[in-house]
């Protein structure tokens, strides 16, 4: 092992600092309890190099560092605090004294603590592991629940009468094959189905994605989708609670068009004319629902994907915590159920990676609805889609969130959010341009956005970056 300083003008030159990389000034020293728990939070990210003499700031000069002159010292006092080996090099870099600490990722299966603290990284900072990151390290190295049999025992009839084949190579725009061999031979090719001594074997993941009836799989009817109706802005009175009964796949279109179906609708007058519409878009739906039924934790028993609707929004929500944070779910993709994402892109139930949430925020733009709010809560991760609402409707928060997230799909798109674009966004003229510098110092003073400093300080030309940029 050995760095050159070409190698940390490398690593300086990373867009943000993430889960693998992190710089610290530390011109003279570094608080060691601190120290320790940056290793432990990064050898659960999976490993990294933490650089101490490097500020965290772009264009992160070297600045040296006087920490720790015997490394091999610090390495053994470094190990008796987290349990593990922790590799130190000195570095003379042309500006200073780099100290590169290589730490290693956790064991399969293992999580690493400091003094009982579980800790991980959300954005530059270190928080406590959630539940659902620790259940999910401790599962790892056990079979896949999705994996696992559903129904046993089953001859080739039973097969086909339990899941829709035809609309499983419809989705697929393959041809249905002239003998039912050929059918169970491509659920079989898929992982779907298994067979042996003659007999077949359904997957939960197939139940769940072809099922014709999901309550003739028990062990996967609690999973189904529910949506819940109600009179008013709250959940005083319910007026519909409804389960779905098909599979994920070949049931999706009838789930959205359900959805649609009890959605309020809203008066609009377009080229003199009123005519209604939903409360949202039909795009949002779509997208959020896959993205919920496709990202949910399937280890938290007894919970679903449920679908919302009040007077004026919807909430959309799924079991589970996200493996990505909130913040960065228009940049960032993570799935925890890799091959059901797959089925479901294959089957064009949702699209490619990590553009669902785009979509989605493009479209609460252009139909002139409040930023959607995610959120995560416990076990759970819930998005709101509020209808229609004028600028002047908006509060602070609202004004915020979607100033954020209009820097975000600029950021993504390989464009630079401006003053313009914001009132672009917000549907205001150019005379309100000072009210839409207003709305970007707010998110700017709330830490989400920053200033792009490569084109000056010229303040008729400025643009702007996420903060993590």
């Amino acid at each position: 092992m050995s760095t050159n300083p070409e190698q940390i003008d490398l690593w300086r030159q990373a867009a943000s600092e993430h889960q693998h990389l992190e710089f610290k000034e530390a011109k003279n020293q570094i608080d060691t309890r601190k120290l320790s728990e940056y290793c432990v939070a990064l050898a659960n990210e999976g490993g990294g190099v933490l650089l101490l003499g490097v500020a965290d700031k772009p264009p992160r000069p070297v600045v040296g560092t006087q920490a720790f002159p015997d490394t091999i010292r610090t390495a053994e006092k470094l190990f008796q605090s987290v349990g593990f080996r922790v590799d130190i090099e000195a570095v003379e870099h042309p500006e200073g004294r780099v100290l590169v600490f290589h730490i290693p990722s956790r064991p399969r299966g293992t999580a690493y603590h400091h003094d009982g603290k579980y800790l991980m990284r959300a954005g530059e900072a270190l928080v406590p592991m959630s539940e659902d990151q620790l259940r999910r390290i401790f599962a790892e190295g056990q079979p896949d629940w999705l994996e696992e049999p559903s129904r046993t025992g089953l001859d080739a009839q039973q097969v086909v009468d339990l899941l829709d084949t035809q609309t499983f190579f419809e989705l697929l725009k393959l041809p249905y094959p002239t003998d039912r061999i050929g059918v169970l031979d491509r659920l079989v090719c898929e992982r779907l189905v298994d067979k042996a001594d003659g007999t077949y074997t359904i997957r939960r993941l197939g139940a769940l994605l072809l099922a014709r009836d999901l309550k003739q799989f028990p062990d996967v009817s609690r999973k189904v989708p529910r949506v819940v109706v109600y009179a008013g802005s709250s959940k005083l009175e319910t007026r519909l609670d409804w389960a779905g009964t098909r599979g994920y796949a070949v049931g999706f279109q009838g789930l959205v068009r359900f959805v649609m179906t009890q959605l309020p609708q809203n008066e609009v007058i377009e080229d003199a004319l009123r005519k209604e519409v939903k409360l949202v878009p039909d795009v949002v739906i779509r997208e959020l629902v896959a993205n919920a039924l496709i990202h949910q934790d399937f280890l938290v028993s007894g919970a679903a994907v449920m679908v919302e609707i009040y007077s004026n929004r919807v909430e959309i929500s799924n079991p589970g915590e996200p493996l990505v944070p909130v913040e960065r779910f228009i940049d960032g993709y993570q799935s925890r159920n890799e091959r059901l994402a797959d089925l479901m892109r294959r089957m064009g139930v949702c699209e490619e990676k990590s553009s669902g949430i785009d979509r989605v925020v493009q479209a609460a733009e252009f139909y002139q609805l409040p930023a959607p709010d995610f959120r995560s809560g416990f076990r759970r991760t819930s998005v709101t889609i509020y209808g229609p609402r004028p600028f002047e409707a908006m509060d602070r928060n609202d004004r915020v969130r979607a100033c954020y997230q209009h820097c975000v799909l600029k950021w993504v798109r390989s464009e630079r959010m401006t003053n313009q674009s914001l009132r672009e966004r917000f549907h205001l003229g150019e005379d309100k341009a000072t009210i839409a510098s207003q709305v970007i110092a707010a998110t700017i003073e709330a830490r989400l956005i920053k200033a792009d400093e490569s084109v000056g300080g010229s303040r008729k030309f400025a643009r702007y970056l996420p903060s993590w940029a």
